[in-house]
């Protein structure tokens, strides 16, 4: 019987990473070009997303570029996607990190907060995508990650643009990873738990110390850098019989039973 086998070696194509410029996208970021694959990323704040990749190519020695790009207009991504080609390549990846919190619960719920929300978290992704496929396609091993949260799992009552945000990208990686397996290209999603980035420092500060943590089976928030190792493995091919998952990273925060 012939057994298939993969390279192992990484491959070395272009990833676009949305919310590139802080948090958790930025630390993909930082994880991706360490290991030699060239970065586009695409921010809200193109100042941020220029000055982060112009670091990252300085110490990394790889080609990078910042985009500013709000993902909520649709029609801005083809030309996100053209300066990113001119700049790094045709991208063989995908990172969706781009995101926003709401924290008024249902009582502050307004339909321009539900819109945005889920048009950054949800709506751009399937755009994305689909702008992406044929650059994926083209490149073997090209893999796609989700950046999804452990609420699309828990729920939150102060986030529901959030966690259903999230909840549906859950979804959505699941109805893609049958479409896009016909290309070749991989899909999964990351969950992360309690992280410390800028847009949960806040939070963290606000409440007592310790608030979140006495859930965590690990006893302690996480870092960036801890979600983006995972996200790194994902698109390498160290993944290639891995597609419609979800890799949730939270400390053992979901099979806790603490409180």
């Amino acid at each position: 019987m012939d057994i298939y086998a993969p390279a192992l070696s990484s491959p070395s194509s272009p990833v676009v990473v949305t919310g590139g410029a802080s948090g958790i996208g930025l630390a993909a970021a930082e994880a991706l070009a360490a290991v030699g694959r060239p970065v586009a990323l695409w921010d809200i704040n193109g100042a941020a997303a220029k000055s982060a990749a112009q670091d990252i190519a300085a110490r990394r020695g790889v080609a990078a570029i910042g985009v500013a790009v709000d993902l909520r207009d649709i029609g801005a991504i083809d030309a996100a996607l053209s300066q990113t080609r001119d700049a790094v390549g045709r991208p063989g990846g995908l990172v969706h990190s781009a995101g926003t919190v709401d924290t008024d619960s249902i009582d502050g719920l307004t339909e321009a907060g539900w819109d945005s929300g889920i048009a950054i978290h949800l709506r751009s992704f399937a755009f994305l995508v689909k702008a992406l496929r044929a650059d994926m396609a083209a490149q073997p091993g090209s893999a796609v990650v989700a950046v999804t949260s452990i609420n699309a799992t828990l729920g939150n009552a102060l986030n529901p643009i959030y966690t259903a945000g999230k909840g549906g990208l859950l979804s959505l990686v699941r109805s893609l990873a049958d479409r896009l397996a016909r290309d070749g290209i991989r899909i999964n999603s990351v969950s992360p738990g309690q992280i410390v980035t800028p847009m949960t420092r806040p939070a963290i500060e606000a409440l007592p110390e310790g608030f979140f943590e006495k859930r965590i089976l690990l006893e302690r928030l996480g870092q960036p850098e801890e979600v983006a190792r995972v996200i790194r493995f994902l698109l390498s091919s160290e993944a290639s019989y891995v597609t419609g998952a979800e890799l949730v990273v939270d400390g053992g925060n979901i099979s806790s039973q603490r409180g």
